[in-house]
C-alpha cells in the first residue's frame, strides 16, 4: 500500500520532476506505456481499486476476536463504595486494569459472506481500472492516427506547392523570353499562394492534433514532441462476422467481466441481508484486578491487585424478534439492486455490440474506400501528369491543369484519410477481439 502511494505521489509530482525524452520520435507504444503511467483517470481508479482491497482486508479479518484494555483511575468524595464493596464515609480512590475480548461464533452467515462480496469488488474494481486503461488505449491510438493523417495532408499540400513554385519559375522564364502573358503569369502566382495557404493550414492542423495527443498523454511539455511515422503496408483483410466478434468479446471484456462480477455481488447482498433475520451467537472473555486507596487501607497495592483479580467468560444469544421491518427492507432492497444488476450487465452487453457493429461497419466501409481510393488516386496522378505535359507546351489552359491538380489533391487526401481508417477500423475490430492495438 505505501508503495503504490508513493508511485502516485511521484505521478503526480511537479513537470520538471519528470520531463519526457523528445530526443526521438514517440512510436504508439511509447504514447500509450506514458499515457498508462501519467493519466489521472487511470491514477483515481488505482486508488479506488486499492479502497475496495482495503475493504476486502478488513471483511477477512472480522472473524478474528477483538482485544481491548481498559486502565482507570476514580476518586471519590463522601459516602460511597469501599474496597470491600461496602458503603463507606470517606475520600476513595479506585484503580483498575481489565482486558476483555469477543468474538462473533455464528451470525446467520453473514460474516464469510461480506468475505466472498469484499473480494468480488475487488475483482470489479480491478477490472474497472482495465476497463479505463483499454479506454486510454482506444483514445491513444485515434488521436495518433489522426496526427499520422495530418502528416500526410501536410505532405500533399507541401507537395503541390512544390509543383506551383515550379510552375511559377517557369512561366517566369517564358515571361522574360516573351512566350507567356502577364495574365497566366498573375494566375500561377495566385495558384501558388493558395498553394502556400493551404501547406500553412496543414502544418497548423499537424501541430494542433500533436497537441491533442499531448493533453491525452498528460504531457505538461510538449514542444518537440512528435510521433513516429510507421510505414503503413495494407491489404485486404476478411473480416469476421459480428456476431462472431461479440461472442468473442464478451468472454474477455473488462466492462462484462466488471457487471458480471457485481451481479454475482448483488447475490451475496441478498444473503447478507437474509442473515439479518436469523440469531447470532457471540463468545467474550475478559479478566481484571482492581485497587481501592482509603485513608483506611491495610492492604497493600500489588496484593489488593492479586485479590481481586478477576476472570470472566460468556455466550451471548440475540435473536431478532421485530426490528421495525428494517431487516426486511433491506433484503427487499437487496433484491431490488440485483435486478437492476441484472439491467446494467445487459445494457452494458447491448453497448458493446453496439460498439462492434459500429467498428464492423466502418471497418468495411474504410476497406471499400480505400480501395476505391487506390484506383482513383492511380487515374488523378496519370491525368494530372498528361495536363501537366500539355500545360507545359501550351496545348492546356492554366484552368485545365489547374483543374487536374485540384483533382490530383483531392484524391491524394482521399487515399491518405481511407488508409488510415482502415487502419485503425480494423485493429478496432481485432481489440476487441483481444488483440493488440498497434499499428
Amino acid at each position: 500500500m505505501t508503495t503504490l502511494l508513493l508511485t502516485l505521489a511521484l505521478a503526480l509530482q511537479a513537470p520538471t520532476d519528470s520531463l519526457p525524452d523528445f530526443s526521438h520520435p514517440w512510436t504508439l507504444e511509447e504514447c500509450t506505456e506514458w499515457a498508462l503511467e501519467h493519466n489521472l483517470t487511470i491514477a483515481t481508479q488505482t486508488i479506488t481499486r486499492e479502497k475496495s482491497a482495503v475493504d476486502r482486508n478488513t471483511a477477512e479479518w472480522s472473524w478474528v476476536p477483538n482485544a481491548n484494555g481498559t486502565v482507570s483511575q476514580n476518586w471519590n468524595f463522601g459516602r460511597g463504595i469501599g474496597g470491600n464493596n461496602t458503603y463507606e464515609r470517606g475520600n476513595t480512590a479506585n484503580t483498575s486494569f481489565s482486558l476483555s475480548s469477543s468474538m462473533p461464533l455464528f451470525d446467520g452467515l453473514a460474516t464469510p459472506r461480506r468475505i466472498q462480496l469484499a473480494r468480488l469488488n475487488l475483482e470489479a474494481a480491478t477490472q474497472d481500472l482495465e476497463k479505463a486503461r483499454d479506454d486510454i488505449r482506444v483514445s491513444v491510438a485515434k488521436a495518433y492516427v489522426q496526427v499520422l493523417y495530418n502528416y500526410e495532408i501536410e505532405g500533399v499540400a507541401r507537395r503541390q506547392l512544390q509543383i506551383d513554385s515550379l510552375q511559377v519559375e517557369r512561366l517566369q522564364g517564358r515571361y522574360e523570353n516573351g512566350k507567356a502573358s502577364a495574365a497566366d503569369l498573375a494566375q500561377q502566382k495566385a495558384s501558388q499562394a493558395s498553394s502556400h495557404l493551404t501547406w500553412v493550414q496543414a502544418q497548423n492542423n499537424v501541430r494542433s492534433s500533436l497537441l491533442d495527443l499531448a493533453q491525452l498523454l498528460d504531457l505538461h511539455v510538449w514542444e518537440g514532441f512528435h510521433i513516429e511515422r510507421p510505414a503503413v503496408e495494407l491489404e485486404q483483410v476478411l473480416l469476421s462476422n459480428p456476431d462472431d466478434i461479440f461472442a468473442d468479446a464478451v468472454g474477455i471484456r473488462p466492462a462484462i467481466r466488471a457487471e458480471e462480477l457485481r451481479l454475482q455481488s448483488s447475490f451475496r447482498s441478498i444473503q447478507v441481508a437474509h442473515a439479518q433475520h436469523l440469531p447470532t451467537l457471540s463468545l467474550s472473555a475478559g479478566l481484571g484486578t482492581n485497587y481501592y486507596s482509603t485513608f483506611a487501607t491495610t492492604q497493600g497495592f500489588w496484593n489488593q491487585l492479586s485479590n481481586n483479580f478477576s476472570q470472566y467468560v460468556g455466550l451471548t444469544l440475540n435473536i431478532p424478534l421485530f426490528t421495525r421491518f428494517s431487516a426486511r427492507n433491506q433484503l427487499r432492497t437487496a433484491r431490488l439492486n440485483r435486478v437492476n444488476q441484472q439491467i446494467q450487465l445487459q445494457r452494458v452487453k447491448n453497448n458493446l455490440y453496439k460498439e462492434i457493429v459500429q467498428a464492423w461497419n466502418g471497418a468495411v466501409a474504410a476497406q471499400a474506400k480505400w480501395e476505391s481510393a487506390q484506383k482513383a488516386r492511380e487515374a488523378a496522378q496519370a491525368a494530372f501528369e498528361l495536363q501537366e505535359a500539355k500545360y507545359e507546351n501550351g496545348k492546356a489552359t492554366f484552368t485545365e491543369f489547374n483543374e487536374a491538380r485540384n483533382r490530383l489533391v483531392k484524391s491524394e487526401s482521399d487515399a491518405a484519410q481511407a488508409t488510415y481508417e482502415y487502419l485503425f477500423q480494423t485493429h478496432l475490430v481485432e481489440f476487441y477481439r483481444g488483440g493488440e492495438l498497434t499499428l
